[in-house]
């Protein structure tokens, strides 16, 4: 077996249209040759993501999930515009090649990407690599450090100016997200007032330290080289990825980071190997990266309750496409209970 995170056939319900996908792309990528041979990779529950082989190129290509989508979300005009701005001064970021946004030669807009062969953590640590505590940190310490220079970038110079609003982003995210939990709703849905109500009523005050933001920065969302597994070579995934604070971008990045001490129930919720000997804690965490980026980190509960908030709603937005039969892939089906852990740990941490 191999190091590096490989495709898989493609799922049921989900396939391109390989000869149309391939006869487009030839006039569209130079240098590509046809036959094209399309895999999926298996992970993640957002947007698809497919590998592209044509001879010795490998692509990435990148569309929006089957069923309902938020109205906003899973812009792919967009991300390729991230892409295509951050590229030149962010060297993790994939290097863009072509966005299409005609409907008809796979039934959604999509664009293409080159591929960065690695690494990529998911729930649990690849059998052919040894989780000795001192690559585990290593590998912490380095995704930490990258958020930390993304923060620092200067978004004006790369024309991502108007990717967002930073002016009143905290008090946007917290009434947005709420209004995505109603419209997530079904019936079995966890109730999640309490926390809403907290987080509007405990909104910091702009910080005057606006950043480009990834807004899903996670162990599975970058790469490592397979040769150096310490070294963090591609960041992935950049959808969300806005103008905002970057104190809100750590924080739903620790909404994901499970302890081994934090109990049975929240590690069944575990997505990423953050619980292996050698990992940071949270609060080991926040202090390297604010030595990394520079910005001093006094009260982070509101940004903690919030990340855990967001990432319930996301969970819930998924299972109600499950919920509703929009999609057929069986792995959703367990992220209701979830949606309900994650609610009960923020209102925990919200009254704390």
């Amino acid at each position: 077996m191999s190091l590096v995170d490989d495709a898989a056939p493609v799922r049921a319900g989900e396939a391109l249209d390989d000869a149309r996908l391939g006869e487009y792309l030839a006039s569209h990528v130079p240098g590509l040759e046809l036959p094209l041979r399309v895999r999926q990779f298996p992970a993640g529950f957002s947007n698809l993501s497919y590998l592209l082989t044509a001879g010795s190129v490998e692509l990435v290509l990148r569309r929006p999930p089957i069923g309902t989508r938020p109205k906003s979300g899973h812009d792919m005009k967009r991300e390729f515009r991230v892409l295509s701005g951050l590229h030149a001064g962010f060297a993790e970021c994939p290097k863009p090649l072509h966005f299409c946004a005609d409907e008809t030669v796979i039934g959604a807009p999509f664009y293409v990407v080159e591929r960065i062969r690695g690494i990529i953590l998911r729930r649990d640590f690849p059998p052919e690599l040894e989780a000795t505590p001192t690559l585990v940190h290593a590998q912490q310490a380095a995704l930490i450090e990258v958020l930390a220079r993304l923060h620092g970038l200067d978004y004006q110079s790369l024309g991502l100016a108007d990717l967002g609003r930073p002016d009143g982003y905290a008090v946007r995210q917290v009434r947005g997200w709420t209004e995505r939990f109603a419209q997530a709703q079904t019936t079995d849905a966890p109730r999640a007032a309490e926390v809403a109500d907290w987080l509007a009523a405990n909104t910091p005050p702009d910080s005057g330290r606006p950043a480009l933001i990834h807004n899903d920065f996670k162990l599975d969302n970058v790469v490592f080289d397979s040769r150096q597994p310490e070294r963090l070579v591609g960041v992935l995934d950049w959808e969300m990825a806005t103008i905002g604070d970057p104190l809100l971008d750590l924080g739903c990045s620790l909404a994901y980071w499970v302890e081994a001490g934090d109990g049975p129930e929240m590690l069944a919720t575990r997505m990423l190997p953050t619980h292996l000997p050698g990992s940071m804690s949270r609060m080991e965490v926040l202090a390297h990266y604010s030595k990394a980026s520079g910005v001093p980190i006094d009260n982070f509960r509101f940004y903690r309750v919030f990340g855990l908030f967001r990432l319930a709603v996301i969970i819930q937005q998924i299972y109600y496409r499950y919920f509703h039969r929009q999609t057929r892939d069986e792995r959703f089906g367990a992220l209701g209970p979830m949606a309900h852990v994650l609610v009960r740990r923020a209102m925990a941490e919200a009254r704390a």
